[in-house]
């Protein structure tokens, strides 16, 4: 289990009611009159020390290779993303905890293997994730794939504020693309923007130029859920 932060055991240690401990307890604590579950999708160690990782409620005491193949078997939406990770970006954790939450198909990081994961709180285990070195690998690749399986290669959209841009507002997003974000900051490079199929930026109204490298992915998969998903 991920113990508590130092943060969150001041914050305890002050008497604060207001906060709530995360999942559940063992599954003598939690069912003290009921039979232990039995079933390969159930993880022992779990099951005796409690589940305090943050997923749903119904993959309470799930190992996380049965989460994974429920997510597959169940159906992954259509849409996938990619990031660029040239500069060990914070946001890319946070990214990927979205995917996973919106159950894009698979996640793509373009550069290093190495990538920022605080932020992702572990939720790439449940996704399936790809290396790619640079953009054009990349394209690459996704172009094979679909040549394999004989499919037309996912629309590759590209997430940034630059001229010729359309408004995410107005734009109608493929059911089979590949969203794909910059670094905070500089955002995509010119070689991505150059191999996209379209661009599209999120309107703003204040002051600010742009959001959250992490926002605007979160803002840009709801759309495409908004657009393409099954809601409820």
């Amino acid at each position: 289990m991920i113990p508590p932060s130092e943060f969150t055991r001041r914050v305890m240690a002050a008497g604060n009611p207001g906060l709530r401990e995360i999942g559940v307890g063992s599954w003598g604590e939690e069912h003290p009159d009921e039979p232990r579950p039995i079933g390969e999708q159930y993880d022992e160690e779990l099951l005796n020390e409690g589940d305090r990782r943050n997923v749903m409620d119904r993959y309470r005491y799930w190992s996380v290779e049965a989460i994974k193949k429920d997510l597959d078997e169940r159906g992954r939406y259509g849409f996938e993303v990619a990031v660029e990770n040239w500069t060990h970006d914070f946001n890319i954790g946070s990214i990927v905890r979205t995917a996973n939450a919106f159950t894009a198909n698979a996640v793509h990081i373009i550069g290093p293997k190495k990538w920022n994961r605080k932020g992702s709180l572990m939720t790439e285990l449940y996704q399936h994730v790809h290396h790619h070195a640079s953009i054009d690998e990349f394209i690459d690749n996704l172009t094979a794939r679909a040549e394999q399986e004989g499919k037309p290669r996912p629309r590759i959209i590209a997430l940034d504020i630059v001229p010729g841009a359309q408004p995410i507002e107005r734009y109608d997003f493929p059911e089979n693309c590949v969203m794909i974000f910059g670094a905070e900051g500089p955002g995509l490079t010119s070689r991505a923007l150059e191999r996209a199929d379209d661009v599209v930026y999120i309107s703003q109204t204040g002051s600010v130029r742009s959001l959250n490298a992490g926002a605007a992915a979160a803002v840009a998969m709801h759309t495409w859920v908004m657009q393409h998903g099954v809601i409820g």
